[in-house]
């Protein structure tokens, strides 16, 4: 098992955007779609810089939010080759899952701005269904049902 500590990930978000697209959900739920892209920039000796972007959306129609940035993760080139390796378990890159970490916050707080609902936090983590990764190398929708839970 690798130690993700070692690597040391710093998230800086250029781009965000919440949008409510209805009051309410209703008693029935919503789903979230998740599409995600992650595309490297940089690449030095202990050093990589990569790009995010990230949309979740719900279905029905409630909220969107859109998610840009860059990473940059640092440590020994062999720890760093394996975070930007896909995760078997969820065919995401294994820097997403550290990426989502400081993005969840940043969605949670605009859903409480907005009284909407939001994605859970472990919505890219084992366990949850998994996103795909298309020809692209881009990772593609995935549906996740969740009860919604308003923000207090």
């Amino acid at each position: 098992m690798t130690n993700w500590v070692d690597v040391s990930v710093l998230v800086e978000i250029t781009s965000l955007s919440a949008t409510r697209l209805s009051e309410g959900v209703g008693s029935t739920g919503v789903r979230f779609d998740v599409n995600a892209k992650l595309e490297e920039k940089e690449r030095r000796s202990g050093r990589v810089v990569v790009l995010f972007g990230l949309t979740v959306k719900t279905k029905p129609n409630v909220v969107k939010y859109d998610v840009e940035g860059s990473a940059t993760l640092s440590g020994k080139d062999t720890l760093i080759d394996q975070m930007l390796k896909v995760d078997p378990k969820t065919n995401v890159p294994f820097v997403f899952h550290r990426i989502y970490q400081h993005v969840f916050t940043t969605i949670f707080m605009m859903a409480s701005f907005l009284g909407t609902v939001y994605p859970p936090p472990d919505l890219l983590f084992p366990g949850k269904p998994g996103l795909t990764t298309g020809d692209s190398g881009k990772v593609q929708p995935v549906n996740v049902a969740q009860t919604p839970t308003p923000p207090k």
